[in-house]
């Protein structure tokens, strides 16, 4: 039997932050935004990059999920919606997020739920990350 070799997508981000400049940040495979930094401001904020990187995961874990329960052929759209709530005391985080996940196809109400708990719970690398208290691992360089 053949070795499967899956292919490695390069992960990872840097952030750069001059003088009084808006922060830029690539991604290892060279995509590139400028952040908002005033609360007016349009376009992402990291607080906003956070759900972002929720709502993607989960809408792909969902597709994911359909797909492995044979049923992708009679899915039309998935979308998911992210906020929250940050902490009113302690440290600065998100105490809850708050997922509006919509599934449109030709489902009943319990194939919905089973497709957005398997994305939730077993696909999705963010919201696992998430929930399971990763490590840092914190390097200072001069």
């Amino acid at each position: 039997m053949a070795d499967l070799k899956l292919r490695q997508r390069a992960t990872g981000a840097t952030a750069v932050v001059v003088g009084s400049e808006k922060p830029h940040v690539t991604s290892d495979t060279n995509g590139e935004m400028d952040l908002a930094t005033s609360v007016s401001e349009p376009g992402f904020n990291p607080l906003d990059l956070l759900y972002a990187s929720l709502a993607a995961c989960l809408a792909i874990s969902a597709r994911m999920a359909a797909q492995r329960m044979g049923i992708a052929d009679r899915l039309m759209r998935v979308s998911a919606h992210v906020g929250g709530e940050k902490a009113k005391d302690g440290l600065s985080r998100v105490a809850r997020f708050d997922i509006d996940l919509t599934i449109e196809g030709d489902f009943d109400e319990a194939t919905r739920r089973a497709i957005a708990e398997a994305a939730e719970n077993e696909i999705c690398t963010v919201s696992n990350t998430i929930r399971g208290n990763p490590d840092f691992n914190l390097v200072v360089h001069p």
